[in-house]
């Protein structure tokens, strides 16, 4: 079985120096408790509140919970007995050492809820995601993605070039560690994402929402995977699963909470009223994407409708994991949509400079591609900076002055 180093190894690193307890949030089966154990070691016990046993007697009796497990220790899916954070935080307290209290969870919101009520100032916050195309190449350099030539020398050093059937079969297979754990074929995709949404999907969020009728959901997360990509609609989606555009937006909480979704926001200034106002809606791992589409091999999903909006998703969430492996919880990641319907589907903002990026399914990238990034010019108080074509084109091109064309093996 392989074991990939992950790149947010070195911020647990750099903040468990530094805070005596360290929050990592994320999707369930993205690695949490596994890089913690590893980072951690033998020296920190290990529990966990999925085992009924044990959260009821932390829910019954929480003093005797902290008193029994003596830091360090790893506390996984924290959030299920939220009640403890105050007996952490009068640890703490005592006691202000680093590296004390290693807490994970799978639903952020009950777990943000607690480090602001208890632990604020006290403990780190690290999201997490699945694997990124760096760690499968086994790529050192960590450093947040930008489309500048600094960054794209750094990862030409280090990357390992994919073929366009390689990065298809990639983006099919998903981010879960599990499935690059050892080789595996299409039943075992299938079989994998079909278990991770009944044990883990539906069990989380019936914990959650309350939701009597299952069927509704599942309707409603088939419904986002197949508007992934685009401007998020609650209307669309309250008439795909029958419930009422409240109830959706309570549910795209969850699944954003979680970690399971990302509302890429639109770019907004004060200067320019005509500008978009509405979330672009990702659901970030692609193979529970292509799995909730009925997209059940590589080669259906590159001739089906959706490969385009696919692809813009896994480009949309390498580039999110680059700035969460570094430990930015808040990437300045945007889009820009005017009234005139010229889009550039994401924009970096780095120390007021602008970053543009088209994404493409193409093997043949063209200048042309690149002829809304002038709109940013419009902006007085930012400066427009290199920008950058992704697609499948396999080597980089430059395409314009500063504009580049790459392929995710550059993120």
């Amino acid at each position: 079985m392989k074991f990939y180093n992950r790149h947010i190894s070195q911020v647990i690193k750099r903040q468990e120096k530094r805070k005596p307890a360290l929050i990592v949030t994320g999707p369930r089966q993205v690695g949490k408790t596994t890089i913690l154990k590893h980072i951690v070691g033998e020296s920190a016990r290990y529990v966990t509140l999925d085992d009924p046993i044990l959260r009821v007697n932390a829910e019954d009796n929480a003093t005797a919970f902290i008193a029994e497990n003596k830091p360090p220790i790893i506390i996984d899916e924290i959030q299920k007995c939220p009640q403890i954070f105050d007996y952490i935080k009068m640890k703490v307290d005592e006691d202000l050492m680093s590296g004390q209290y290693y807490l994970t969870g799978s639903h952020s919101f009950e777990l943000m809820r607690g480090v602001t009520e208890s632990l604020a100032g006290r403990a780190g916050i690290i999201k997490m995601l699945g694997l990124s195309l760096r760690e499968l190449s086994q790529v050192g350099y960590s450093v947040p993605f930008l489309p500048t030539k600094t960054h794209i020398d750094e990862m030409s050093n280090g990357r390992q070039k994919k073929r366009y059937d390689e990065l298809t079969k990639i983006v099919h297979a998903g981010s879960f560690p599990e499935i690059h754990k050892t080789e595996s074929d299409l039943k075992d995709w299938k079989d994998y994402y079909s278990s991770y949404v009944q044990s883990y999907l539906e069990k989380d969020v019936r914990e959650i929402i309350k939701a009597e009728n299952m069927s509704a959901f599942i309707k409603f997360i088939k419904g986002v995977a197949s508007l992934s990509g685009e401007q998020l609609n609650t209307t669309l989606l309250a008439e795909i699963c029958g419930k009422s555009v409240p109830t959706v937006s309570s549910w795209l909480s969850v699944l954003e909470m979680s970690g399971h979704i990302y509302l890429l926001q639109p770019y907004a200034n004060n200067q320019n009223k005509r500008l978009s106002k509405s979330p672009k809606l990702y659901l970030l791992d692609t193979g529970l994407l292509c799995y909730l589409s009925g997209w059940n091999t590589p080669e259906q999903l590159t001739s089906g409708a959706r490969w385009g909006h696919i692809f813009e998703t896994y480009v949309v969430s390498e580039i999110l994991k680059s700035y969460y492996n570094d430990g930015e919880i808040y990437p300045p990641l945007f889009y820009y949509r005017d009234k005139d319907k010229i889009e550039i589907d994401i924009i970096i903002e780095d120390n007021k400079t602008l970053y543009p990026i088209e994404i493409k399914t193409t093997t043949s990238p063209s200048k042309a591609m690149i002829k809304n990034f002038s709109v940013l010019d419009r902006i007085h108080d930012r400066k427009r900076g290199s920008g950058a074509v992704i697609c499948l084109y396999d080597n980089a091109l430059t395409i314009g002055d500063e504009d580049m064309s790459i392929s995710p093996c550059y993120i």
